[in-house]
């Protein structure tokens, strides 16, 4: 197993920093914030996100995609987390997409097509605890006729605002269903302002009927797949903590070789270098974690969930390491909104909360093991 990014990767990669340095920069991020934006990222740098194809990475040719691999996403995550650039990849391409990959039938089908290509968003709706717990699902789907009605609610949902539609799990036949509920009046949805200004939503369904065709998959026979999508945004996740992370080590240690003190750059100061090593081996370590676990989803490796738990614990810590020594090395200006670092520190402490904490996924990769 190759423990870092191929040729292709790197190509990649470099394509999307490319991209996103030119368009969706971290001033970009700043501007959707201060006005206000609706969703909370930009339309046409979203479209033009899917025109390069990054919707297709990682499917087959014969759904339409370029069947490139999840070690490719993971490295244009990487880079949308170094530029903090907004975008429904997480919550359309990558979780309701392996969704509807695994589970959709031809008809289906023509909603993941659409997401390939950006013409169609999807969020997914799991959680309804203030954290991270998707096996405790409490929406009910009944049958109604030959449909179904559901009722529940759901917090945290990923760009759940004004998309073309949700996937809900929901408690059904003993087990958990998905169903594809089209945006409507129908469902109530609450804007959820985070300190990291991207789009969530709390949805609630009193008596919401969607037809038979909205059921994803088999009744009640669901919670694998579910299972599988939460961890392929979770590696992706991951995959923006280490970008992120890289950006603001990055930021430090320019600030380090400029800034004096007494006369003399603080960046010669033993203790603070041993600090910026720390986190440097620290972040090498992190990546090892990332790039072993895309690997294991591209061979669909039987460890793979426990790779990604290991991966989202070990990138939550160090990015915590890094932000706090960023803060800190930084002094006064550090917690300035003027800084980027800011910026920074606020998505990194969301993403390290989002699809289960430090906490969670340490519990889980002792129980996966």
């Amino acid at each position: 197993m190759s423990m870092v990014y191929s040729e292709d990767d790197r190509m990649l990669a470099d394509t999307a920093e490319e991209f996103l340095a030119a368009q969706s920069p971290v001033s970009a991020q700043r501007a959707l914030r201060d006005n206000e934006a609706p969703l909370n990222f930009d339309p046409e740098i979203w479209q033009q996100m899917m025109e390069l194809g990054w919707g297709a990475i990682t499917f087959p040719e014969e759904l339409g995609g370029l069947d490139f691999g999840y070690k490719g996403l993971g490295a244009v995550f990487e880079a949308m987390g170094k530029h903090l650039s907004a975008s429904p990849m997480l919550s359309s391409v990558v979780l309701c997409g392996s969704l509807l990959q695994q589970l959709a039938n031809d008809t289906q089908k023509e909603w993941l097509s659409a997401i390939i290509t950006g013409e169609k968003r999807l969020a997914l709706a799991v959680d309804e605890q203030a954290r991270h717990k998707p096996e405790a699902i409490e929406t009910t789907a009944t049958q109604d006729g030959d449909g179904f009605v559901l009722n529940g609610s759901k917090t945290m949902v990923f760009d759940g605002v004004s998309p073309d539609g949700w996937i809900v799990a929901a408690k059904h036949q003993g087990g958990v269903s998905l169903f594809i509920v089209p945006f409507s009046d129908s469902v109530k949805v609450n804007r959820v302002k985070l300190v990291d200004s991207r789009n969530y939503a709390n949805l609630s369904f009193d008596q919401v009927k969607v037809p038979a065709e909205a059921l994803l998959g088999s009744a009640g026979q669901s919670a694998e797949a579910l299972d599988k999508a939460l961890d392929l945004g979770r590696l992706c996740l991951s995959s923006e903590l280490l970008g992120a992370s890289k950006a603001i080590f990055a930021m430090t240690v320019e600030y380090l070789q400029v800034r004096e003190q007494f006369a003399v750059k603080i960046g010669t100061f033993q203790a603070l270098q041993h600090r910026a090593a720390k986190c440097f081996i620290e972040l090498e370590l992190a990546q090892s974690t990332i790039i072993s676990a895309l690997s294991k989803a591209d061979s669909n490796a039987d460890d793979f969930a426990a790779s990604v738990s290991l991966a989202k614990w070990k990138l939550s810590k160090v990015a915590d390491l890094i932000s706090g020594e960023a803060i800190q090395m930084h002094g006064g200006i550090g917690v300035t909104d003027e800084l980027d670092v800011g910026l920074y520190l606020k998505r990194i402490r969301v993403a390290q909360m989002s699809l289960g904490d430090m906490d969670f996924h340490q519990a889980r990769f002792s129980a996966l093991n």
